[in-house]
């Protein structure tokens, strides 16, 4: 197994724009966004990083790792079968597993993919949809049932940051897969993420970036995971380049939807920004590129 291989992270921030992706506990008859509050009490809804792994992972259209549910009532724990292995299954391989064993310490697999929750770059103004099921109960002459939900359509903004080193080695199982099929997933990822969705409450919502920075650095740190950010519709690009340190700058490479941003202009000329095919091109080509030379 050959663990010599250049450390390299790839990181990638992202904005997207969504409406109520992500719903909570329900209170009453009202159901209720996640949300977490800032300022001085300011709430913006956010996706959780477990609902963006969800939607990653399903729409990858890889084989999913085979599971299985150990023990009985409420100690019942689903987890990963002892032959879901990283070479079979790339699910496994990006986000880890926790394999339990009695009279062992199991075995565990650190996630090599990391998201960062996709919070909003707006405020929640405690928007409500009222709802009803007024056309079902009008084929029976009864009275209709009445709901609210919470509501808010928002930019927003998440991280993934990958340790390229570290994919596709395992050492529980003492494996590695080669290296063009290290190449092949981390592409799939990457496509995945430039078209991924959301199946929500009858609706799909589009989580494809509409700006996206990010590239292969020597440092694993998630570069620009705390400096995107919108003003009236106006990306604050001056933010973006206050954490263009000289080791980063070079490797880094922005894309963006043309027209979307009131200062596009701005964002091509200071951050040299691409279409969003094109990000997406280079970016899969450097991937090539660090596997093939080590």
């Amino acid at each position: 197994m050959n663990n010599k291989m250049q450390p390299k992270g790839m990181s990638i921030s992202i904005i997207f724009e969504a409406e109520s992706a992500n719903y909570g506990e329900s209170v009453g008859n009202v159901a209720s966004l996640k949300k977490i509050s800032r300022n001085k009490g300011d709430q913006y809804t956010y996706i959780s990083r477990q609902a963006i792994r969800y939607n990653i992972a399903e729409q990858l259209r890889e084989e999913k790792a085979p599971v299985k549910a150990e023990g009985s009532g409420e100690k019942k724990v689903i987890q990963f079968k002892e032959d879901a292995t990283i070479d079979k299954y790339p699910e496994v391989d990006f986000f880890g597993y926790l394999k339990t064993e009695k009279k062992s310490s199991g075995k565990k697999r650190s996630a090599k993919v990391r998201l960062s929750n996709a919070v909003s770059l707006e405020t929640f103004k405690g928007d409500l949809d009222f709802l009803t099921n007024k056309g079902l109960a009008d084929r029976l002459n009864e009275n209709m049932n009445i709901a609210q939900a919470e509501i808010h359509k928002s930019y927003y903004t998440y991280t993934i940051t990958a340790d390229l080193d570290q994919i596709g080695i395992d050492e529980a199982y003492d494996m590695e897969i080669e290296n063009e099929e290290k190449v092949r997933r981390v592409n799939k990822l990457l496509d995945t993420i430039a078209f991924l969705h959301r199946d929500i409450r009858g609706r799909r919502e589009d989580l494809k970036p509409l700006f996206i920075i990010g590239g292969i650095y020597d440092v694993k740190n998630p570069v620009f995971q705390n400096v995107l950010d919108i003003k009236n519709n106006r990306l604050l690009v001056d933010q973006i380049k206050g954490v263009m340190f000289d080791n980063i700058k070079e490797d880094t490479y922005s894309g963006v939807v043309n027209g979307k941003f009131e200062n596009t202009n701005e964002i091509k000329d200071k951050l040299n920004s691409l279409s969003m095919p094109e990000f997406f091109s280079v970016l899969k080509g450097k991937v090539k590129e660090y596997y093939e030379g080590n």
